[in-house]
């Protein structure tokens, strides 16, 4: 699939892969939403957005943890809602599931400002000048004392750092695949499918994470407060700003 520009993007075998497989894929994947959730300030009654939520585990996290607040859910799945409302079946009077283009801008007013704007393993599609525009609209969107947390991959600036990066994600899903399955099967799918953006960060034309430090910059130039990484693991990172 292509974008109007005639650029490669996400499509719904990339979808099924990940239904079928990210509960190997994603690196401390149960850690990760439990963070992303602590880094939210209780505040009941309002709501929550959600970037791209692919099987909807953060929404259903989220509603759980916040059971005074709504989540609004957006992808360009119609697959991926579709396991998101099934996944968020026992909260379904406070989710709302709507489709939407991740670099469109049209998205970014919403009927009330919401108090967090969450995304996991979203962003990187977005090239660098596009994610300054997102960090500006969502800062803009936001209510004060809101939150922007963003959970990604993101690029290593060296060679070392890319190899690292590349180990530990090869180790994680090696573990998880073991834990899980008691077998490599998954792994081997990992590497068939070159899921590993580490291992080729120029090969897939799909795939344009920034380095975290661009990315803490670039918050803090949208005007967000105590922006932060909160964790780092695999070339994969939690980081987030606060509207003052």
């Amino acid at each position: 699939m292509t974008d109007m520009h005639g650029t490669k993007h996400w499509d719904e075998n990339n979808s099924r892969s990940f239904l079928d497989y990210g509960r190997y894929f994603v690196p401390e994947r149960e850690r990760q939403m439990d963070i992303i959730a602590d880094l939210i300030p209780p505040a009941p009654g309002t709501l929550l957005v959600e970037l791209c939520p692919g099987e909807g585990l953060l929404s259903r996290a989220l509603l759980e943890r916040f059971p005074d607040c709504r989540v609004l859910a957006l992808d360009g799945s119609e697959p991926m809602l579709m396991q998101t409302q099934r996944t968020c079946r026992d909260h379904a009077d406070r989710l709302t599931t709507s489709t939407f283009e991740l670099a469109d801008r049209d998205w970014r007013r919403f009927s009330e400002p919401p108090h967090a704007i969450v995304s996991s393993l979203a962003i990187h599609h977005l090239d660098g000048r596009q994610k300054q525009m997102l960090f500006a609209d969502v800062a803009a969107a936001l209510r004060p004392g809101g939150v922007f947390v963003v959970a990604d991959i993101v690029r290593p600036p060296s060679v070392a750092g890319l190899a690292i990066a590349a180990r530990q994600w090869d180790e994680a899903v090696r573990s998880r695949a073991l834990a899980i399955d008691g077998d490599l099967a998954a792994f081997a799918e990992f590497n068939r499918l070159g899921w590993n953006y580490f291992r080729n960060p120029d090969g897939e034309p799909i795939d344009k994470p920034s380095s975290l430090a661009e990315q803490l910059a670039w918050l803090s130039e949208a005007g967000f407060a105590a922006v932060d990484c909160a964790w780092l693991f695999a070339g994969h990172a939690i980081f987030c700003g606060l509207k003052p």
